[in-house]
Parts: structure tokens; C-alpha cells; sequence
């Protein structure tokens, strides 16, 4: 069913369909179908809660980070099943992003071409929706913590130098705090001019440590599980710089992996991929490299730093090559868009 619709929904511009059909969704779930939607596309299948990073995930399967940018669409993204969702990358101001058209399909390739540049409402609009959100639960008896998860992913505005980068970090850390169940620094997008260059060890450490003390000095509760996105395109060299100050600083895993810059191995024709322009490349295409990194990651530090794996997850099948490879949990973004709502499930069965 959802294959029909899809072809549908792919004659319109990738990024204006997004909102539209999250809206819709969005309406059908508040005109009273949640249960109904709930009932056929979130997995029946018991057994698959998952401690990790000391939080426990109903199941394994989450949303990654740049779908719901803004936490506007948590209540239906759990309908829809979903263990886990990570919201942003969010910014300490609001930003517009790059310019549009910024987001292309690659159906050969059953992949997805983005530089959003980061584009969300700041991080103190999104994290006031994110305490309405919870006051509003809780005056329905629904306590926090009880069902999804929700993920920080922070970064740092487009303006700000490198050199003073650590300070963003720090303004969306202290800012959700109280709204997240954990955090991720993402320095791994190559939407944002520099922004890869943080991945360097002196330039993470600087974030990272900074990030890690400010986490132990909370007054209240336990520190909030920190963790490192990064990107497919780093060489091994980079790779284990990584996982040396991650077991240096105490990090709680790692997101492995973002989009890619390569264009490698591709279906589409070179003059659409040309025309296409810059970009993160995400989906089918990535799904071997970021198995291998998540594999390799798993063995160098004989399973003693979690990883989220992400990247090139359509399938059940391809869900338990990752969590096979050393993977905690599994993430979709790209798979979402090219299997519909009803992953989760299909996910969650196969599992």
C-alpha cells in the first residue's frame, strides 16, 4: 500500500511533503484515530526492550536526528512505534538553514541527498515545546520516562568560529538538560561550513570534557548519558583518535554513522548527482561502510562503548546486520522515508 502512495508522494519537492504528510499525521492523531493508527503500524511484539547508556528503550529501533528537528512530532512518531527519537540538530539560535531546493531523492539508489545546514526554531523555543510537552503528560497521568526516549542532538550556529564552538555546545547542554533523556554532539554534518573540522582529538576533547564537567556538577539526578556522532568519512587514524578520547572522557557511546560526502557506487546518473550539488548523502549506499565502522568500533573496544548504528537500515534484515556488528541500538532516517510508517514494525517482527 504504502509503495503506491509513495510514488505519490515522490512527484512533490522532498522537503515540502515531509511537513505535509507529518501534519496529516499529526491531524489523524488528534481527531482521535491514535489507537487506530497505533494498532497498525507499532509492533505487537513483546520482548524487545533494551537497557542501554542506563536508560531503558522499549525497543530498539529509533528515529534519527533531523526528522524532527524541532519536537514537533514526538506524540506521533511513538505511535508509530518508535523506541527512541532524537530531535534536532539543534542550535542556540534559531536558524533558516541553507537555501532550497536542499533535500533530493535518489530512488535508484533508494537514498536521500541533504544540506539543511541546521535549519530549527534555537534552543530555547524547542526546549519550551519540549517541557509543555512533558507538563502536559504528566497532568495525564502519563509520567516521564515511561515510553519514548528522547535524544538531544546539539550543534553549533553557522556563524559561530570554531574556536568558540565549545560555547554553543554548552548553551543547548544547559538549555535541555531537564527536557532530554540523553545528548548527542553532533560535529559530524557536512552541511555546515567547518563543522567537520571539530572532529579533530584537540577540538573534541576541548567539547567533550567541557561538556562531561558541566555534566557531573548538576545538582540533581545521575549525568545524562553524553554521546559523539561521526562521520563515515573518517579514516581509521581518525577513527581510533575517537575512540581513545571517548574511553578517555568517559564518553556513553557513540552514533555511528552520518551522512557521507561520497558519491561512490551510485545508480544516478552522474549529470543528476552533478546538478544535485553538495550535500550529506544518507540511505542505501552507506549501509556497508557504516557497518563496517560500527563493527569496527565494537571489537577495538571489546563492546565496552555503545553505539547507536545508524545508516543504511530498511529492513529487519539489515537491523540485526548492525546489532549483529556490535551495534546497542538501530536508527532509520532514510528508511523511513522509502518504507513508511510502517518500519517500526516490520523491524520489530523481524527482530
Amino acid at each position: 500500500m504504502y509503495q503506491l502512495l509513495r510514488q505519490f508522494l515522490f512527484i512533490f519537492d522532498a522537503e515540502a511533503i515531509h511537513y505535509f504528510a507529518m501534519h496529516c499525521l499529526q491531524f489523524i492523531c488528534r481527531a482521535g484515530f491514535r489507537k487506530i493508527v497505533a494498532a497498525q503500524f507499532a509492533t505487537r511484539k513483546t520482548g524487545l526492550s533494551k537497557e542501554a547508556f542506563g536508560l531503558v528503550f522499549k525497543n530498539p529501533v529509533g528515529l534519527a536526528a533531523g526528522f524532527d528537528k524541532n519536537a514537533l512530532w514526538l506524540d506521533e512518531l511513538e505511535t508509530l512505534g518508535f523506541g527512541f527519537v532524537e530531535i534536532g540538530t539543534v542550535t542556540p539560535r534559531p536558524q533558516a538553514g541553507n537555501d532550497k531546493p536542499r533535500l533530493f531523492r535518489l530512488p535508484k539508489d533508494k537514498a536521500l541527498i541533504n544540506r539543511m545546514g541546521f535549519n530549527n526554531d534555537g534552543v530555547k523555543v524547542v526546549a519550551e515545546r519540549l517541557r509543555q510537552r512533558t507538563l502536559m503528560r504528566a497532568n495525564k497521568g502519563e509520567l516521564r520516562g515511561t515510553s519514548l526516549i528522547v535524544g538531544g542532538n546539539i550543534g553549533k550556529n553557522k556563524t559561530t568560529p570554531n574556536e568558540d564552538a565549545w560555547k554553543d555546545y554548552e548553551i543547548c547542554f544547559r538549555e535541555l538538560y531537564d527536557c532530554v533523556d540523553y545528548f548527542v554532539v553532533n560535529v559530524s554534518s557536512p552541511n555546515t561550513p567547518g563543522l567537520r573540522e571539530l572532529q579533530e582529538k584537540d577540538s573534541l576533547r576541548k567539547i567533550l570534557a567541557h561538556l562531561q564537567t558541566i555534566n557531573h556538577q548538576q545538582p540533581v539526578g545521575e549525568p545524562k548519558p553524553l554521546l559523539l556522532k561521526i562521520a563515515p568519512d573518517l579514516t581509521q587514524e581518525q577513527i581510533d583518535d575517537v575512540i581513545d578520547l571517548a574511553m578517555e572522557i568517559k564518553l556513553d557511546g557513540l552514533v555511528a554513522t552520518n551522512t557521507t560526502i561520497s558519491r561512490a557506487g551510485l545508480a544516478t546518473p552522474a549529470g543528476q548527482i552533478e546538478a544535485i550539488g553538495a550535500g550529506g548523502l544518507s540511505g542505501l549506499p552507506l549501509k556497508n561502510r557504516a557497518t563496517e565502522i560500527v563493527q569496527y568500533i565494537h571489537q577495538k573496544t571489546n563492546g565496552r562503548l555503545p553505539v547507536i548504528a545508524s545508516g543504511g537500515i530498511f529492513t529487519g534484515e539489515d537491523a540485526k546486520e548492525k546489532l549483529d556488528a556490535g551495534g546497542t541500538l538501530v536508527q532509520v532516517w532514510t528508511g523511513f522515508i522509502y518504507e513508511g510508517p510502517g518500519i517500526v514494525k516490520k523491524i520489530g517482527n523481524a527482530l
